[in-house]
């Protein structure tokens, strides 16, 4: 089977996770390629130019990327690694779902997506998946590895790793920003179950394998947050672009939306949790569950 395991990665974070994921695959021609932008993104993140990447994230316009130089006019899998920026695909990513050549691959092409998150990936994956399926491709799977860490305090670790390129507990006493160790080397075991559905040659279970261990999960929190933080976005995104072609300082409405952000973040969020936990998610339990399996299958048929 020729397999193209392809990702961006700033960090390194999800390079590790996806070796580990197609380290145990016998028998494959494997194309290992990592895309990489024209204008790199630094890592460490300086917080201006994190923010100031926002609108075009969630807009998704394309950036310049270096050439993809494929092995393969064909491949019998795509597994597509990405991560999730300000709940859209990265920008590398964005990228390399419009890349006329890319695209010619993913035609009636089996696909994996393999996310590396903090903890927020379902509107990134609905669009994944919308572009991937308009390719012409046929999704298979995906496993999406989350910081464990509770909403507020992983924002915090992450901020902290970002921002000064240490993946160290801030002040000592924070959770340890990222994806853990223990679902990173997890992925070795989760390449098994690959490797062994390769050689059934059937995908039809690989999936419902994926969820009945447990291993790509939705937490009713984020289910909640995510089903509203996405409309906004797109209309701060299209604010911000709306007065930077007006001539307006884009610095200013930039800094704004970071602010508004954070307070949405740590005030707002907390106090609509309360209230939909006590008053609405009671008789709503049928609809969350029915959300979460359309998630976790989203684009799989079952």
């Amino acid at each position: 089977m020729k397999v193209l395991a392809i990702n961006y990665s700033q960090s390194g974070q999800l390079n590790d996770i996806l070796n580990n994921f197609i380290a145990p695959l016998e028998g494959c021609i494997i194309d290992r390629i990592n895309i990489q932008p024209k204008k790199s993104f630094a890592f460490p993140w300086p917080a201006d130019n994190f923010y100031d990447i926002m609108p075009e994230t969630v807009l998704e316009e394309a950036i310049p990327m270096e050439s993809i130089t494929f092995s393969e006019d064909k491949y019998d899998l795509i597994i597509l690694g990405y991560q999730p920026w300000f709940l859209s695909p990265s920008m590398p990513t964005a990228a390399l779902l419009q890349n006329p050549d890319f695209k010619k691959r993913v035609k009636d092409t089996k696909i994996i997506t393999v996310i590396g998150a903090r903890n927020m990936w379902l509107n990134a994956q609905t669009s994944v998946v919308e572009q991937l399926l308009e390719s012409g491709g046929k999704m298979v799977g995906n496993i999406a590895l989350v910081d464990r860490a509770p909403n507020h305090l992983s924002a915090i670790s992450i901020a902290h790793w970002m921002m000064t390129g240490k993946k160290t507990r801030k002040w000592g006493i924070f959770p340890l920003p990222g994806v853990g160790d223990g679902d990173i080397n997890r992925m070795t075991q989760v390449g098994d179950i690959l490797n062994k559905t390769i050689k059934n040659n059937s995908f039809e279970s690989f999936q419902k394998n994926i969820v009945e261990q447990k291993i790509t999960r939705i937490n009713t929190n984020i289910l909640f947050i995510e089903g509203k933080a996405k409309k906004i976005f797109n209309i701060w995104a299209g604010i911000i672009k709306k007065k930077e072609a007006a001539g307006k300082n884009r610095s200013f409405w930039i800094s704004f939306f970071r602010y508004y952000l954070n307070f949405a973040l740590f005030f707002v969020a907390p106090i609509l949790l309360v209230i939909d936990t006590i008053l609405i998610r009671p008789f709503t339990l049928k609809t969350i569950q029915k959300k979460k399996q359309n998630f976790l299958f989203l684009g799989i048929k079952k």
